[in-house]
């Protein structure tokens, strides 16, 4: 009998009826979710830890998962916040200098399921042609009417507000690359920007992007008010990533229309949605979303394409903003929108997650044009 049959079985059903069986690798039980794929071969503790991955079950394309472990530097939160983990192979034995504990143990820390075995190829196949669909992990039942059942119950993503899950309970000052508590806010320093960012799902990189570059960094709660986050005093305002869709969250759009004009706005994933939304703009759900490190769009304005890493399965309308929004942005693979700027409001977003935690860095300057729309050099152009 080989390794991979003594493990404990497990299977996926779909809600459109298919089973895929395989062996769960960490944690038992049960776990639903919106089943969507991720194409990068490597950052598989970042997808872990990435708060817009909320009630999703994450399949891996790349086949072999696990070999580097786990690592105190890669967090991108305080903890898992997918649903389940789907891999072809996983490897139990890491071995890399940084890692400090196996993925498997990493998960059952947080009561995740991983399973592997499964033709995550054909999964992937399946996903692109019905497209994104709930899912039911189960480590306790081979009973597909049961699991089918159940998983055609589970209500999706839409419609749903995600973020009040994710999002931090207190404001906090990030400062040295970890959370500090608020305390007293004290006199803003004439060299530095106070930067306030709206968690949505924020991840710990783009926090760190901004303090690298000099910034006072302070975290606020989706449901803090436009009045609150004025009486911070901040020379920006960043709309963080985050999970789900966007339209349910009228009181962080309402938020956002509050302050457009009065500080200048930079917009992330989920955030780039809200700030479309408060642009009179309408969202709607993609087929199987955009999920890895390897999309290629173009950047209008520069006429220059950059591979981008991306996880979002809701994208903004073009065609249904003012012409006084500037398309800046768009996805080569399916012409999607993928960012604009609105130059006399002094605000612009973007799709995609220019502080990658996976992925290329090719749009971190990004943060470098924040930092000059709240300066005195004016307009990022």
């Amino acid at each position: 009998m080989s390794l991979l049959q003594q493990k404990r079985k497990a299977l996926l059903v779909l809600e459109d009826g298919a089973v895929f069986f395989g062996f769960a690798f960490a944690g038992q039980g049960e776990a639903m979710g919106e089943v969507v794929f991720n194409t990068g071969m490597t950052g598989y503790q970042e997808v872990l830890t990435d708060p817009s991955y909320k009630e999703q079950i994450v399949t891996m394309t790349y086949p072999l998962i696990g070999n580097y472990g786990i690592n105190d530097e890669d967090m991108e939160s305080s903890s898992i916040h997918l649903e389940g983990l789907v891999v072809k192979e996983y490897q139990d034995f890491p071995s890399n200098f940084r890692s400090k504990k196996k993925l498997s143990t990493f998960l059952e820390e947080y009561g995740k399921i991983g399973i592997e075995g499964i033709d995550t190829r054909a999964l992937t196949r399946r996903i692109r042609i019905v497209g994104a669909m709930r899912g039911i992990l189960s480590t306790e039942t081979e009973d597909v009417t049961y699991l089918l059942a159940k998983v055609r119950s589970y209500p999706g993503l839409v419609g749903r507000d995600l973020v009040s899950h994710v999002t931090c309970g207190e404001p906090y000052r990030w400062h040295g690359g970890k959370k500090e508590p608020l305390g007293n806010i004290g006199e803003k320093k004439p060299e530095r920007l106070r930067v306030v960012v709206l968690d949505c799902g924020v991840k710990f990189n783009i926090l760190r992007n901004l303090e690298e570059r000099g910034c006072e960094v302070i975290v606020v709660p989706a449901h803090t008010t436009a009045r609150e986050i004025l009486s911070l005093y901040p020379d920006g305002l960043l709309l963080s990533n985050g999970p789900g869709d966007p339209a349910p969250l009228g009181y962080i759009v309402n938020t956002v229309r509050e302050l457009l004009g009065k500080v200048p706005l930079f917009g992330i994933c989920l955030g780039h949605q809200l700030l479309g939304l408060a642009l009179g703009g309408r969202t709607v759900k993609l087929k199987f979303g955009h999920h890895g490190v390897n999309q290629p769009t173009k950047n209008c304005a520069h006429r220059r394409v950059e591979i981008t890493s991306q996880n979002h399965g809701f994208v903004v309308l073009p065609e249904t903003l003012s012409h006084r929004v500037e398309e800046r942005y768009r996805n080569l693979n399916d012409g999607t929108s993928e960012g604009f700027y609105v130059a006399d409001l002094k605000a612009f977003s973007v799709q995609y997650h220019p502080e990658a935690a996976p992925g290329p860095h090719d749009a971190t300057y990004l943060f470098d044009e924040f930092l000059a729309l709240m300066g005195k050099e004016g307009s990022p152009r």
